[in-house]
């Protein structure tokens, strides 16, 4: 989690703030507790105690918005990682994406619509109930806030709401989500460079619209989106190939009936790389593996009779269907920390080895077919 602060857990989400909402927290506290002072019915430090509270309540309204993504988010069965209080707002993270450009659009949706709900309410409170002046201006407050969040947010470029209800839009229309993904990141930089010069061209006088701030979101926007690109160009790639296809030539596979000395001069001799072994009996089936190291307890004078199969032992391995897609690959890899994996089919035939360090080698040598697809 970087250096973020875990505060506790929200209906079982694990909740952050990074040390960035800190300043946040204090710069709205004080420039709305300065604005809260012109009213004669607050004195001593009540207006910045009352700053404060308003402060707090625009980030609960953050909160509640990220809030929206998430109940949506585990409603499809997806798990929400945690929700982060930052300096640009909110994120939830989400362990899995949805699986049709419906259900993604139902979550990139349901935070703005909280947002608008909330604006609704705030508004409805302020000309319904008879409230003191300062207790008007902090609700009118979150009304607005509420109102611009839900706006924003709708901006059509990736990280942004409106950004992910685009993505929905092209997967929809492309049966593509990586496509989707790359379309609305690219609008998503584009948006960004936009802010980036208006806030540019207002530090220097040249426009009044725009400030620095707009050039900091501007710059978070265009990093964000950037990223964004590049994952979904190479999760396209990579979904596009079976874990068959990306088996290492030279895997780790060794037939049981090999002797010992057959084995180390054909495996083992002049190569070492590998220290352990996928051994197959005679239809290709995996029954364990072997230890480059157990070959020390035997004395090299036997290793013409002794086999391999006798120095196999049943083991459990981590392995993928073949017609798997390789992004699946990938994201086990990092899901659990692999760097291998075995490729077996339904009957148990060994196909061989995937290694996460070798993939990048693979997608390099099918740039030709990418191109083709």
């Amino acid at each position: 989690m970087n250096n973020n602060i875990r505060v506790g857990n929200l209906f079982g989400i694990p909740f952050y703030v990074n040390p960035s909402w800190f300043l946040v927290l204090t710069l709205v506290t004080w420039v709305y507790g300065s604005q809260l002072q012109n009213f004669p019915q607050l004195v001593g430090i009540a207006p910045w105690l009352l700053g404060l509270v308003a402060a707090l309540l625009l980030f609960s309204s953050v909160l509640a918005h990220e809030l929206g993504h998430s109940f949506v988010a585990i409603q499809q069965g997806i798990n929400v990682n945690s929700i982060t209080l930052f300096i640009f707002g909110g994120l939830a993270s989400l362990e899995e994406e949805s699986k049709s450009p419906g259900d993604a659009f139902l979550v990139a949706i349901a935070g703005p619509v909280v947002s608008l709900i909330l604006f609704g309410v705030f508004t409805f409170v302020n000309v319904s109930f008879p409230l003191s002046e300062p207790l008007t201006a902090v609700i009118g407050l979150l009304a607005t806030v509420n109102l611009i969040l839900a706006i924003f947010n709708m901006i059509p470029g990736l990280p942004l709401d409106g950004g992910n209800v685009l993505k929905s839009i092209v997967w929809k229309i492309t049966g593509n989500q990586y496509r989707g993904i790359f379309i609305a990141s690219i609008v998503g930089q584009f948006i960004g460079w936009i802010a980036i010069v208006l806030g540019v061209f207002s530090v220097f006088g040249i426009t009044e619209f725009g400030s620095l701030w707009t050039a900091l979101i501007g710059f978070f926007l265009l990093q964000n989106a950037g990223s964004s690109a590049q994952s979904a160009t190479l999760q396209d790639k990579l979904s596009r190939f079976t874990a068959e296809e990306a088996v290492s030539k030279n895997s780790p596979v060794v037939a049981a009936d090999f002797t010992l000395r057959e084995f180390v001069n054909e495996y083992v001799i002049g190569k070492g790389e590998w220290n352990k072994f996928l051994v197959t009996d005679e239809e290709g089936k995996l029954i364990g593996q072997l230890n480059v190291d157990d070959l020390k307890t035997i004395p090299t004078s036997e290793w013409n009779q002794q086999t391999v199969r006798e120095l196999t032992k049943p083991q459990e391995v981590n392995s993928v269907k073949p017609k798997q897609s390789l992004l699946e690959v990938v994201m086990m890899f990092e899901k659990n920390k692999q760097s291998e994996v075995a490729v077996i089919g339904e009957n148990g035939v060994v196909f061989g080895l995937i290694e996460k360090s070798g993939i990048a080698s693979f997608l390099e040598e099918h740039q030709e077919d990418l191109k083709a697809a």
